[in-house]
């Protein structure tokens, strides 16, 4: 007997459990620490545990056995399938467990469940689509050291490597790269410390320089133009013939988007909902899957 769906979005700030009974009636929202794969399996679990009592206590409710509980999680770092396999491990007794990337299940939440396209660059980037004959494809998303062009990491490093270059003398000292010497430091000790410590979410703090320069630094729009054309690169090649609608979801990406070219810009869509609901439609359809085949 299952009593209640929960739907998760979980990443590496923060944890969303959305609850529902198994009839449909929203029960309540728990909110809980990181529950990023890459920070941990213990982690993970305990947060994601943590945000669905938070949820059930919300609405003065007992936290039931997790046998009467069907969950889905959209986590970040599920595309790694050590991870996902070692987060699925460790379930500790739910009807049924569902470990989703939490790109796929923004775009699912985003689309209601239809056919759709997302593009999210926020801290990093990558493309989602659902066709109509339920196929999915999946554009970028390799991570910061290779990849996520387009991001406000990506923004950062670049933001980062200009501001060393005019360190050098390389270029010139523009507004641009007196910011960055003012967040990382304005010795070369100081730049080398700052570069060998920082990690993506370091980088991406510098992101809001760019933009803040833009007007009176043409490096700075320089990149923020590059920026545009690298997830309008992620839009075309998820869905090359244009036919689904899109959603810009992230940060950067929500920034960017009415700087498109029109043929990308004329086919996005607000999105209709967010991750945690995105979770909530995949457990539900797991949970009606479950029940056609008995």
């Amino acid at each position: 007997m299952v009593d209640y769906l929960i739907g998760i979005d979980g990443g590496g700030s923060g944890t969303r459990a959305l609850i529902q009974t198994a009839s449909g009636d929203t029960v309540g929202i728990g909110i809980a620490g990181p529950s990023a794969l890459g920070q941990g399996m213990v982690q993970a679990w305990a947060n994601v545990l943590a945000a669905i009592r938070a949820g059930f206590e919300s609405a003065g409710l007992a936290v039931p056995p997790w046998d009467r509980c069907v969950l889905a999680a959209g986590l970040s770092g599920v595309s790694h399938a050590p991870w996902r396999e070692a987060f699925l491990e460790r379930d500790p007794g739910f009807a049924q467990v569902t470990a989703e990337t939490d790109s796929f299940t923004m775009l699912l939440g985003a689309h209601d469940g239809k056919p759709g396209a997302i593009v999210i660059a926020g801290t990093g980037s990558i493309a989602e689509a659902l066709r109509a004959d339920g196929s999915r494809a999946t554009v970028g998303g390799w991570g910061f050291r290779v990849d996520d062009e387009g991001s406000g990491g990506w923004l950062g490093l670049q933001a980062v490597r200009h501001g060393l270059a005019a360190f050098d003398g390389r270029a010139n000292p523009s507004p641009l790269a007196r910011r960055v010497w003012m967040h990382c430091g304005d010795e070369r000790d100081a730049l080398q410390t700052w570069c060998g410590e920082a990690g993506q979410f370091e980088f991406a703090q510098l992101a809001r320089a760019v933009f803040d320069c833009e007007n009176t630094d043409p490096a700075a729009a320089l990149l923020l133009h590059k920026a545009t054309e690298a997830l309008e690169e992620l839009a075309l090649a998820v869905d090359p013939r244009g036919r689904l609608p899109l959603v810009m979801g992230g940060s950067i990406g929500e920034r960017l988007a009415p700087r498109m070219r029109p043929a990308v810009r004329s086919r996005i869509v607000a999105p209709q909902a967010g991750a945690a609901e995105g979770a909530l439609n995949l457990a539900r359809r797991r949970f009606r899957e479950t029940e056609e085949a008995l």
